[in-house]
């Protein structure tokens, strides 16, 4: 009898998981404890192991597809089950499929926890209808927490009869999310599915009938792999997400794919739209001559702010208005460490790790925090206590989809530069597509935001309360400077601005520990020295 194989735990707060490689296919025989697939979550790559001796019977999931934890990954035949148990179970289910037929029952699928604190989150949109059919582990909604995106799926295969928020609204967690009918124990045929699929494709339709026609040939992007934000971008602007190219990893689709495809629609969706061939020539012709642009003004919107970004909001406003800052900047020589980068950035490519100038900073960073400890603190409310931490934890602010995140490395001090590397790879991956695990982004002590990436030289970083400084980094300029025998030369400048809290730090303090970590930046053995 075919088993399903229900994806265990692989992680405390991993919800999902990424099918990185099938290593067997439908019909091999398989051992207990033969590994069947590599998967990766945000943290680390996880063999799966088969849990009996049997033959394969189906996988749930293409190579690169999002696996759900408690759901099912595969089904075999178990070898110990015998083939009239089969038989037996077969009729049983024929004999009593009209009893469960009428045995329909209606449950709520209560909002399960979603993040260690998480207590609420908004409906940023719902996948289903209500009065649709939906498969067991069918994505159901996409909710957005303060934290990240999370895509909640259906517990068993029925009926949806009533959703319980609207999009945009806040749902509690351990609260009911959803109601649904659930037909006893059988399952709906699969027409049944196709049918809905095919009904709700044709609500779509009509709502953008010159959008479907124009597209309707052009299906590049069977998947249409997209956040929520770039689904709602897309209905927004009556754009099948199936017909555009994603630029992204297994053909993801960002907000600037949908841009560049409506650059390069708009013409067609001119011609081909369901005008008699003299409105269309007329229109035509009219497009040819130049146009006074047609602008609106007086107009507004308003738009709620909520998620990442209400926090984000919620957390600066807090630290502002209780931390007094102040502002030191100077510039950084990063002249040696460029060229010692660039000339061990190839051979650590060849070992798989991405070695920007950022570990270089993280590490000299943890280096001056062992002279200066006062930096790697925090204050009480009242100011009365100072505490003081071991671990370096540092903290790197993420310009992500879904808002500011500020990820931190745990433990800097007792990590190499290649370690500080690897973890700033994954954890910087892990928040441009909004799904940071909670630990990653609890119990920062610093902060570094590396503002030049995107332009600018000078700026006053917020502190990331309650850590006491944070530091921004300006970007990369060549600039004239004069050498040790009074000599012009070219040398590679970096702005950086401190913010610090003025009830711990003093400009003198926060100085001379710009001096120390400036000093390993700028002659790169010393940092190594350091180091040993």
């Amino acid at each position: 009898m075919a088993k399903d194989f229900i994806l265990p735990d692989i992680g405390e707060g991993i919800v999902e998981c990424e099918v990185v490689e099938w290593l067997i296919q439908e019909g091999d025989t398989v051992k207990e404890d033969q590994p069947i697939c590599d998967v990766m979550t945000d943290k680390a790559l996880v063999q799966i192991p088969a849990v009996h001796d049997g033959v394969i019977t189906k996988l749930y999931y293409q190579k690169g597809e999002i696996a759900q934890v408690h759901a099912p990954l595969f089904a075999m035949n178990v070898a110990d089950e015998q083939s009239q148990s089969d038989e037996t179970h077969t009729e049983q289910v024929q004999n009593t499929q009209s009893d469960n037929a009428s045995s329909e029952h209606l449950e709520d699928f209560i909002l399960p926890d979603i993040g260690e604190g998480i207590v609420e989150c908004e409906i940023v949109d719902w996948l289903v209808a209500e009065g649709d059919e939906i498969q067991e582990d069918q994505a159901v909604c996409d909710v957005m927490t303060d934290k990240a995106l999370v895509q909640i799926p259906a517990k068993y295969t029925g009926t949806v009869q009533k959703l319980y928020y609207q999009k945009g609204e806040i749902a509690q967690v351990h609260s009911p999310l959803f109601q649904m009918s659930i037909a006893g124990s059988t399952a709906k045929p699969n027409v049944d599915v196709n049918d809905a699929v095919v009904k709700a494709q044709s609500k779509a339709a009509d709502k953008s009938i010159a959008t479907q026609q124009t597209t309707a040939n052009k299906v590049v992007n069977k998947k249409a792999v997209a956040s929520p934000a770039v689904r709602r971008k897309a209905r927004e602007l009556d754009v099948d997400l199936t017909c555009v190219p994603g630029s992204g990893k297994n053909g993801r689709i960002y907000k600037q794919d949908i841009e560049e495809f409506i650059k390069g629609e708009v013409p067609n969706t001119i011609d081909t739209s369901p005008l008699s061939s003299a409105t269309t020539k007329s229109s035509v012709t009219q497009s040819k001559e130049p146009q006074s642009p047609q602008t609106q003004s007086g107009g507004m919107r308003a738009e709620p702010i909520k998620g990442i970004k209400a926090a984000m909001a919620k957390q600066m406003m807090a630290s502002v208005s209780t931390i007094p800052h102040f502002t030191f900047s100077d510039e950084i020589d990063l002249t040696q460490l460029i060229a010692l980068r660039a000339s061990l950035k190839e051979q650590y490519k060849a070992q798989g790790v991405k070695l920007t100038m950022m570990p270089f900073f993280i590490k000299a960073l943890s280096l001056a925090m062992k002279e200066y400890p006062v930096l790697n603190s925090k204050v009480n409310d009242d100011c009365t206590e100072l505490t003081y931490f071991d671990d370096h934890n540092i903290g790197v602010a993420v310009d992500s989809k879904v808002g500011l995140l500020v990820p931190n490395i745990k433990s800097c001090q007792s990590k190499s530069i290649v370690e500080v590397a690897n973890s700033l790879t994954r954890l910087t991956d892990a928040a441009r597509e909004g799904r940071v695990a909670p630990d990653d982004l609890k119990g920062g002590t610093i902060s570094i935001s590396n503002i030049g990436a995107i332009g600018g030289t000078i700026a006053t970083p917020i502190i990331n309360k309650p850590e006491v400084a944070i530091v921004a980094l300006g970007k990369l300029q060549h600039l004239p400077r004069f050498d040790e025998s009074g000599q012009v030369v070219s040398k590679a400048i970096m702005q950086v601005s401190w913010s610090g809290d003025h009830r711990v730090i003093d400009g003198g303090t926060i100085a001379r520990f710009n001096n120390l970590w400036k000093s390993y930046l700028e002659s790169p053995s010393a940092m190594m020295m350091a180091m040993s």
